[in-house]
């Protein structure tokens, strides 16, 4: 333990402290007792002290000679020959020596005795004794105390009221790096200047001013015996009073717990990366758009792993070829999405989204998907910066925006390499490290499966809206007494494609077939079932059948069609007659347009839909003139999952009601209108107006 041998009672500059002080120090908890005697050996001098440890009071002890009162006749001749030393001025002398108590019994006594001399040239003899059980308990307490400190693997520490060490202890030496003599007199400030001095100085002004101790308080820093490496302890601090509640200074104890610290920032970093993980799965995947999921890993990437993140596909992956091992080879990527956290010159060295690019299998994004493993480059040199950046413009556009590390993670789902996720930082000064490229790995894994699910949804949707196509019809001829416009939307999602028709059949004598349907169900199977119900009603309708005619039978083959039914109408338009015969199968009524007049849905029979089997259609005759338009619709332009179909057919007849619209015009307005994107159903609609 070492102390810097300073007087209590005296002040920075060595002044005395003027001023009493409350009783309360070592002599008291020995207990010492002063006896005086002089050169006949009488006691002229008996301390309150010696009271309490002999029995005798002043008045019993003072003029007695020492010998008879204190000594037993056994050990006279050596107390004779011992006060001669004594008085003779040979010495002092110390050592145990047996007392007689005042009850008789005897007492083993630590003596320090010394010889007086008065301004006179008397001489007397100084006893100072003290119980020697006490004096042993002291001092072995006094060294329990000194080891204590010495060996205990706390640090601490003693300041005083001016806040300057004034003891450590050999472990606070070890923590600090900082021998005793560099501590000793000094400020927190000035001997752990790596330390918060302004936290910690404050802290023990507030224990010295309020008395309350601060227990378990934490700092971090880095010291004198470890400077390349951050340390945390607990800290407590407590104000040191002598017995009589006078200020000494403040305790300190200091306990390393880095492992403790570590630990506890591995777990915070672990629930901050299960915290990121749980967001991008919330965030990532929100549509089956392919560009859409790229833009959401990357918004996720930004700022949160890197100061800029972009996002590569194969477009092998894209085209679902199979991919050959690259490794020995170029890989071709197309951009998908770019995301910086701020303004920065390093988007201009980054591919547009959208551009095809073909890289060597020397680039560092290359490399990744090849080897299906993270590339890591924690801090960035000249040379790296031509195996990240496309060519040398990019890489000046890196290096002017400060680019100092890089990351790229392959984007993997169902075992299949699909891409790769590239981050750089500038402003962020932290390397990328291995929790960063686990980080990175988890959200990469994530997308992966929401990219693959895109494209899948891409394929599929793509071969649906293929088939679906095929088998609408080509636009019609030019018709005798007819102005005809159409429309066909698909739904927002790949599954609900297929299921919707329109038809425009020329007849004889001039006559027009309009049919519009709906196959329930959706897919490429309703789909192939739509083209089924076309061809037929084109067979049906070259038979010169009524309306009626045509759904009964086609009730039936859609029967033997099972599961599928449909929902149909089917207009039969005659020029001469300036009639139309309509029949329904389950289908929503046509609009009957007429100038001057507001619309109106045509009140017809619904009809069962075709499938159902056994029920009878019948058939409407509709007188329409010169300039009267029919609009056929299927369900998907009106129907919607938070309005009630009332509703929305009041607002597709506000829509036709209005200014003269071309056809094309009314085909497109209804479109924009009434459909919003992603709407779960695909629509085909019909419109003919009749001319003179």
């Amino acid at each position: 333990m070492a102390t810097d041998g300073s007087q209590d009672d005296l002040g920075p500059a060595g002044r005395v402290r003027m001023g009493g002080s409350p009783p309360g120090g070592l002599l008291d908890v020995l207990g010492v007792a002063a006896i005086v005697l002089d050169s006949d050996g009488r006691i002229v001098f008996w301390s309150p002290q010696a009271q309490a440890l002999i029995g005798y009071t002043a008045e019993e002890a003072l003029g007695r000679l020492a010998m008879q009162l204190l000594v037993a006749e056994a050990h006279v001749d050596l107390v004779l020959r011992l006060f001669g030393e004594v008085m003779g001025g040979e010495g002092t002398w110390a050592g145990t020596f047996p007392v007689r108590h005042k009850d008789g019994g005897t007492r083993l006594l630590e003596f320090r005795n010394m010889r007086l001399t008065d301004d006179r040239g008397d001489v007397y003899a100084l006893g100072l004794a003290t119980d020697q059980a006490t004096l042993r308990r002291v001092e072995r307490d006094l060294a329990l105390s000194v080891r204590l400190v010495d060996q205990s693997p706390i640090g601490l520490a003693v300041v005083d009221t001016d806040l300057r060490y004034v003891m450590v202890n050999p472990a606070l030496e070890r923590i600090n790096g900082l021998s005793a003599q560099g501590h000793l007199g000094r400020g927190v400030r000035e001997a752990l200047p790596f330390l918060d001095a302004d936290t910690v100085e404050s802290a023990m002004r507030q224990v010295l001013d309020t008395g309350v101790p601060l227990v378990d308080q934490y700092t971090v820093g880095r010291t004198h015996a470890d400077p390349e490496t951050e340390h945390a302890w607990s800290v407590s601090f407590y104000r040191l009073e002598d017995s009589g509640g006078r200020i000494l200074g403040v305790g300190v104890s200091a306990v390393d717990v880095t492992g403790r610290h570590r630990a506890a920032l591995d777990a915070e970093r672990a629930r901050h990366r299960l915290t990121v993980v749980a967001d991008a799965s919330v965030r990532i995947g929100t549509t089956l758009d392919l560009d859409q999921t790229a833009q959401e890993l990357a918004d996720v990437a930004v700022p949160e792993l890197a100061d800029m993140a972009a996002v590569d596909v194969l477009e092998s992956a894209l085209h679902r070829h199979r991919i050959p091992d690259p490794s020995h080879g170029p890989a071709v990527f197309r951009a998908l999405a770019v995301v910086t956290a701020y303004p920065t010159t390093a988007l201009g060295a980054a591919d547009p989204p959208g551009d095809v690019v073909r890289y060597d299998s020397e680039r560092l994004v290359a490399r990744c998907v090849n080897t299906r493993r993270p590339v890591m480059v924690p801090y960035v040199g000249e040379a790296d910066l031509r195996l990240i950046a496309r060519d040398s413009h990019a890489a000046a556009l890196l290096t002017e925006a400060g680019v100092h590390s890089y990351l790229a993670v392959p984007l993997i789902a169902r075992g299949e390499v699909l891409g790769a996720l590239d981050l750089v930082r500038a402003r962020n000064p932290l390397p990328f490290t291995e929790d960063d490229a686990t980080l990175a790995g988890e959200l990469a894994a994530r997308a992966a499966v929401c990219i693959d699910n895109a494209r899948w949804y891409q394929a599929q949707r793509d071969t649906a809206l293929t088939l679906q196509r095929s088998l609408l019809p080509d636009p019609p001829p030019s018709l005798y007494g007819l102005e005809v416009a159409s429309r066909y939307q698909p739904a927002g999602a790949a599954i609900e494609v297929g299921g919707d028709w329109y038809d425009v059949l020329s007849l004889t004598g001039d006559r027009t077939a309009l049919v519009v349907g709906d196959v329930m169900g959706s897919g490429i199977n309703a789909a192939t079932t739509m083209g089924r119900l076309r061809t037929a009603t084109q067979t049906l309708a070259g038979l010169d059948l009524s309306p009626a005619d045509v759904l009964r039978n086609l009730d039936r083959i859609t029967a033997g069609l099972a599961p599928y039914i449909a929902t149909c109408v089917y207009a039969l338009y005659d020029p001469h007659s300036a009639q139309c015969r309509i029949s329904t199968a389950g289908h929503l009524p046509p609009v009957h347009m007429r100038p001057g007049h507001r619309p109106r849905l045509l009140d017809l029979p619904t009809g069962a839909p075709l499938g159902v089997g056994g029920v009878p259609f019948r058939t409407t005759c509709v007188d329409l003139d010169p300039g009267d338009q029919l609009l056929l619709y299927t369900d998907g332009l009106v129907e919607t999952r938070d309005q009630d179909i009332d509703t929305r057919l009041d607002m597709l007849l506000s829509h036709l009601d209005g200014r003269h619209r071309t056809l094309e015009e009314t085909c497109d307005g209804l479109l924009a209108t009434l459909r919003h994107p992603g709407d779960h159903d695909d629509v085909a609609l019909l419109i003919a107006r009749i001319r003179r």
